[in-house]
């Protein structure tokens, strides 16, 4: 069985007015994909910033690679290991492509800047990951795709065993998500440990190992995904399934909507989120 890299226990957050974790556990095992589901406010973004170190918690304990952790800093965290591929992508677009690689860790021989060895450095990893970026591009120039492959990128340039991925397709065409995909299999393949955030559960299948399902704020339960039904998934991480005329109808992620008929037996996605079963 693949080794524990990262292991979240009891964890507790509060926020003035708002409990937004009651003692949650999540774990997750090198070479694996951890898909991490839940409605908006569930507390998925909420326990992936602890363990990123953007948020302290309350209590509970916290192992990286088997080391416990108290409050740790995002820079702790990113010596740890841990980076993270946010939704709304943080990039500097004037700059290019290996300037934001190093940014904030640029090469320099005390006075100038070493962007020849930043370039040759980044395109090094761009082609272990496959990609066909111009380190010396202005990342203004590039598609939210390639952008997000920039991400990737500089996230193992610091050496990450631990990849949080929010929402990495919302903004991305078939042939970007297969692209994506790909690379996911290879970070799998190096033995990286990843946590995949996603409403548009018709991708678990291509790289989902494991789940782990919360619902206001609580941990509710994990499996292996091949021995999850999807229905079981969806009912896990929805309150309530009201019924009306043999309908599952249920409002999550927003504004969106599942109808799910409950007298299928099969399961078939009908597109982005809308799924008979």
């Amino acid at each position: 069985m693949n080794e524990v890299i990262v292991s979240m226990e009891d964890i507790t957050k509060t926020f003035p007015g708002v409990k937004a974790l009651d003692h949650v556990q999540f774990h997750l095992r090198a070479g694996t994909v951890e898909a991490l589901l839940g409605e908006n406010g569930a507390g998925k973004s909420t326990l992936m910033k602890i363990l990123s170190g953007v948020y302290t918690r309350d209590s509970g304990k916290l192992e990286i690679f088997g080391k416990e952790y108290g409050d740790v800093t995002p820079k702790e965290a990113q010596k740890a290991g841990v980076a993270i591929i946010h939704q709304e992508l943080n990039m500097c677009r004037h700059l290019t492509v290996a300037e934001n690689m190093f940014l904030g860790r640029e090469k320099t021989n005390g006075f100038a800047l070493k962007n020849a060895q930043m370039e040759e450095e980044a395109k090094k990893i761009l082609d272990e990951l496959g990609v066909d970026i111009d380190p010396k591009q202005p990342v203004g120039e590039l598609s939210v795709a390639k952008q997000q492959m920039i991400e990737i990128a500089k996230a193992l340039s610091v050496n990450a065993k631990i990849l949080i991925m929010d929402e990495p397709t919302s903004a991305l065409t078939s042939k970007e998500i297969e692209d994506l995909f790909r690379i996911i299999h290879k970070l799998k393949d190096d033995g990286c440990g990843i946590v995949y955030i996603s409403h548009r559960l018709e991708e678990l299948q291509h790289i989902t190992d494991h789940v782990t399902i919360m619902r206001d704020g609580q941990y509710i339960t994990e499996g292996d995904f091949k021995s999850m039904t999807m229905d079981q998934i969806i009912q896990n991480f929805t309150s309530s399934l009201p019924r009306f005329h043999g309908i599952l109808f249920t409002k999550v992620w927003n504004n969106s909507y599942f109808f799910m008929k409950s007298f299928l037996q099969g399961k078939k996605c009908l597109k982005n989120g809308i799924y008979c079963i």
